[in-house]
């Protein structure tokens, strides 16, 4: 979707919580990847994998000058003969640290694998978003969530091409304090959550 349809777009949802709500997401989503610089990863479900999110945000990290934004496609099925990029499977989240972003686009319920290695991700301390229809536990995974519910109006195809144009802004708000707060807070509970590690 180009600059013209993006605008178009905006312009058809204008007054709605939509503008707000992507703006505001995409914001969160930058100022992780661009505060951090630890890299963006960004995975699907087994069922969808977001190609055309990938290549959006590809185009808006060249656009708008910030490489940090291109993001690591991660795959639930690597072919072996696979180009490099095409070949990061779900192990990578498993390696995901401190620093990095972890970006999760999902339109039904995603499965237990995938909710468990972003589990592990978030308490080794990568930010985790997600794009979601809802439901099950993702959201309660994320420290961001967009819930995009189905609908004639608004898909989740629609909202990622609105914020993949957002991030590419050079000026987009930057988090409140409280927010970063609410995300220092969230990091001491999973640390105080976590069951002790067990030493041999």
């Amino acid at each position: 979707m180009d600059a013209v349809r993006v605008a178009l777009l905006r312009e058809v949802l204008a007054g709605t919580e939509w503008l707000g709500a992507t703006r505001r997401f995409a914001g969160v989503l930058r100022g992780s990847v661009v505060s951090y610089g630890g890299g963006l990863l960004l995975v699907g479900t087994e069922e969808y994998e977001p190609w055309h999110l990938a290549a959006h945000l590809v185009d808006e990290a060249a656009w708008s000058g910030t490489p940090e934004l291109s993001p690591t496609l991660v795959r639930h099925a690597v072919r072996a003969a696979g180009p490099a990029h095409l070949a990061v499977g779900l192990g990578r989240i498993e390696a995901a640290r401190r620093g990095e972003t972890l970006l999760v686009v999902s339109p039904g319920v995603p499965g237990g694998p995938l909710l468990e290695r972003v589990h592990d991700a978030r308490r080794a301390g990568a930010t985790v978003l997600a794009l979601s229809a809802g439901g099950g536990e993702l959201p309660a995974l994320a420290h961001e969530v967009l819930v995009v519910p189905g609908g004639p109006e608004l898909d989740l195809d629609t909202v990622q091409h609105l914020v993949s144009a957002g991030v590419g802004e050079n000026a987009l708000p930057s988090p409140r304090g409280r927010r970063r707060i609410r995300d220092r807070l969230s990091r001491l509970a999973d640390q105080l959550t976590d069951p002790p590690a067990v030493r041999w």
